[in-house]
This record gives C-alpha cells, sequence and structure tokens, in this order.
C-alpha cells in the first residue's frame, strides 16, 4: 500500500541536494496511478533530506495532495512566462525532474539556459506515443503497425527522452520498444516500476472469497483508456456476464466522471457508476473481483496493482497486464491473443470473470498470485534504492555522460532553440494582447 508516512523516513540525509520537479499536474495519489508514481518519486529525495521544489503551471483541484504536509514547497508557475526563468536561476536546482514529456518541452530550454548543470531526468509515466498508436489502430478496427509508432507524437516523445540525462520507464515491455524500434540508447534509460509496500500484515487483514461480493471497475475518467474500457464493459461485455450471475453488480469509480458516464448507470442492470472513491483500497478490498477490460493503453496499470494489495483478483487484458506479470501467474486471468475490437474478446473476457466469481479454488489461488507478484516485481524496498544509485552515478560524472552522446547534444541545440522561439513568439503576443485591451 501507498504510504505518505514512509515518506519522513530519511535513510540517507542530504541536505545540500536540491531538487525541483515541474509536475505536468499537482499530485493525486488517491485519483491515479501516475499521482501515486509521483508520490513515490517525491519520497526517495525526501529520503534523502533533500530541498524539494514542486512547480506546475496546472490548476490544483480537490483531490490533489497537500505538500506541503510532506515538507515539499509548492510553487504555481506559468508557461510562456519570463517569470520561470527569474524562478529558476533563483532556485539552482541540482536535479530537475520533469513529469511527461509535455513539460520538458515546456520548460527544457529554460532549465538549460539557466541551469545548464542540472540533472535532468524525464518521468515518462508510460509512453503516449505508444498509447496513441493503439488507440489509432483500435478506432479502425485493425493491428498496430509499425507505421503508427512512427508518428509526430513519437518524434516529440523520443526526442524529449534523448534530450534528458536519464528517462524513467515503467514498463520492460516499452524499455524493449525504446531500444530496438527507436534505437535509444540503454545508458539514458532506468527501469522503475509501480511500487508497493505491501506485508505480511497487510496480507493478514484480506478479507476471503466467501466475504466479498460483486465487480469493481476503477480509474480516472479523464484517462482516455479508462473512458473506454467503461463503455466497452458496459455494452459489450457486463450483459453477458449478467445474464451468469444475475444478482452480481458492477460498481464503477473513479475521478472526474464525465455527465455522460451518468448514461451508462442502469440499476436495473446492476451498471452503477459510483464517482469519486475517498480510497480506492476500501472499495477494491470489498469486492469479488477487479474488472479492466483495457483495449489501449501503455505503461503499467496502477488499479491492478492496487487490486493485488487488497488481494482482490482481476480479470484484464493482455494490454492491461502488459510490463506487470512477467513470466509469474497472473492474479486472476488475462484475456489476450484477440483482437480488443473482436466478438471473440468480449465473449472470453465475460467468460473468464463468471468463471473466476464463481470458483472459490480458483480465486484463492489467484488472489495469493498477487501477493508473489508483488513481491518478486514491484518490492519498494528493491528498486528505490537502485533509482538512487543511479542518480548518484550521474551526479558524480554527469559531463562525461552527455560527452558520449551526440543525438542528446544534438537535440538540445536543435530542438530546445525552436521550442524556445515559438514560447517567446507566444509569450510576446499574449503582452500585445494585453496591450491592446488596455488600451481600448
Amino acid at each position: 500500500m501507498t504510504d505518505l508516512s514512509h515518506n519522513a523516513n530519511l535513510d540517507a540525509p542530504d541536505s545540500s541536494l536540491n531538487v525541483l520537479i515541474i509536475g505536468y499536474v499537482w499530485p493525486e495519489p488517491n485519483s491515479s496511478a501516475a499521482g501515486r508514481r509521483m508520490i513515490d518519486l517525491i519520497s526517495v529525495f525526501k529520503r534523502r533530506g533533500a530541498r524539494l521544489t514542486f512547480a506546475s503551471a496546472a490548476q490544483r483541484s480537490e483531490h490533489s495532495v497537500d505538500l506541503s504536509e510532506m515538507g515539499v514547497n509548492a510553487v504555481d508557475i506559468v508557461l510562456n512566462c519570463a517569470s520561470f526563468d527569474e524562478f529558476v536561476s533563483g532556485l539552482q536546482p541540482d536535479i530537475v525532474l520533469f513529469d511527461r514529456f509535455f513539460t520538458e518541452e515546456q520548460f527544457g530550454w529554460r532549465i538549460e539556459r539557466s541551469c545548464e548543470s542540472a540533472l535532468r531526468i524525464l518521468d515518462t509515466e508510460d509512453l503516449h506515443c505508444l498509447r496513441h498508436a493503439r488507440h489509432q489502430a483500435l478506432k479502425q478496427g485493425r493491428d498496430v503497425q509499425r507505421s503508427d509508432l512512427y508518428s509526430e507524437l513519437a518524434q516529440r516523445e523520443i526526442a524529449a527522452i534523448w534530450r534528458c540525462d536519464l528517462s524513467l520507464i515503467i514498463s520492460e515491455y516499452e524499455l524493449v520498444l525504446l531500444q530496438n524500434t527507436y534505437g535509444v540508447a540503454a545508458d539514458i534509460l532506468h527501469y522503475l516500476p509501480l511500487l508497493s509496500t505491501l506485508n505480511d500484515e497487510d496480507v493478514a487483514t484480506w478479507s476471503g472469497f466467501d466475504r466479498r461480493e460483486h465487480c469493481v471497475v476503477i480509474g480516472n475518467f479523464r484517462h482516455a483508456p479508462n473512458w473506454d474500457a467503461v463503455q466497452y464493459l458496459r455494452t459489450a461485455i457486463w450483459p453477458k456476464i449478467r445474464q451468469s450471475l444475475p444478482k452480481v453488480e458492477c460498481h464503477i469509480y473513479g475521478a472526474y466522471p464525465p455527465p455522460k458516464a451518468q448514461q451508462l448507470h442502469n440499476d436495473k442492470l446492476g451498471f452503477l457508476i459510483k464517482g469519486w472513491a475517498k480510497s480506492a483500497a476500501e472499495v477494491v478490498g470489498c469486492a469479488r473481483l477487479c474488472l479492466a477490460p483495457l483495449r489501449f493503453g501503455a505503461g503499467q496499470k496502477g488499479k491492478l496493482l492496487e487490486a493485488m494489495e487488497c488481494g482482490t483478483p482481476s480479470v484484464t487484458s493482455d494490454i492491461g497486464a502488459e510490463g506487470m506479470g512477467g513470466d509469474m501467474p497472473w492474479s486472476g486471468a488475462v484475456v489476450g491473443g484477440l483482437p480488443p475490437y473482436s466478438d471473440a474478446f468480449a465473449d472470453q473476457f465475460a467468460a473468464a470473470a463468471i468463471q473466476l466469481y464463481q470458483s472459490a479454488n480458483d480465486w484463492q489461488i489467484a488472489q495469493f498470485a498477487g501477493k508473489n507478484l508483488i513481491a518478486s516485481r514491484f518490492d519498494r524496498d528493491v528498486y528505490l534504492p537502485l533509482f538512487e544509485q543511479r542518480v548518484d552515478l550521474l551526479l558524480s560524472r554527469l559531463e562525461s555522460h552527455r560527452q558520449s552522446h551526440f543525438n542528446s547534444i544534438m537535440l538540445r541545440h536543435q530542438t530546445l532553440k525552436s521550442h524556445q522561439y515559438m514560447s517567446q513568439w507566444i509569450e510576446a503576443k499574449t503582452r500585445l494582447a494585453a496591450i491592446d485591451t488596455d488600451v481600448l
């Protein structure tokens, strides 16, 4: 389970280290896997006793975590504005961590100009270009082609990876894809999966098969793969499950449900839109099954790790389980080898859910397969120290690391200039518009 109090454990104090995180959004660990991951990254530097600043141009929401409680300085910044230059010049961070490649595009050139010697780390979250390629193929009812992976979005994302000193990759599948398809150098990539602190005391609190009922779906509605999965579940899969299990309900939880989500709510069918869950662990821990019929996407799925942490077996697609299970037994069932737009996929998904929901023996085996998966592949105490060691190594030899990659030097020189000129043009245009308004 994610435990914010763990962040206060300063294993290796280093109060001289000054870290800036530029967030795409303000962290919401109870709303998304991205929010949970950001808290984990913050905890790496907090363990070191580093001075940490989190800055974002996004609007804060009611679900945003209070970073001040974690000893993090929170700063609002503005896109396409020279005020950021003054801010970062005064801060002079040793490390800058970009949250997704969009923030690197927006602020990377300013970091280059104001604090060139800072170690630049990109947390990709997942490969947006891979998710986009799969989405386009799904909409056209076909398999992903190599040309889908060479989109303009891919060119932007891979360029951002090259411009950074290190990029954090959440999925082994994506690690291989970056090296074999895009030719990215292995030594500017670092595998850092989702992390868990599940222990035997947590496992002892799990409810058994007979004390659980119904199915649960959880995920931020603003994330396109989640919204597609909910709609697909409602129209193509849930009616099949409900026909065999007429008393079973499906409870849909997630932050930011759009108004049209309520149109899917159907009491008669037992398909119930619940909205945001204050405690995801509580609602997932009461369910017998977690359903995640993801038809496109990338990275690792926080909802499926959360299900394993709650001892709740899951039924998902091969895309849902991608980069998570490795060669170990899944905590439930994975429906793969079928096009995600086919009737056969919906049939097999429903059949797998029905079987697992009714079989106490299969369910118990799946529950403890999740425990084994977490211990083997998501142990916080294994992966955070490896990341810390990688950061220390780069800090000690940053210049030689950069000099060994001409692609990085070239892209920082060429593309950061274009981002600079575009940003400055937008800033000038905004100022002129403000002047015109004052004159009028």
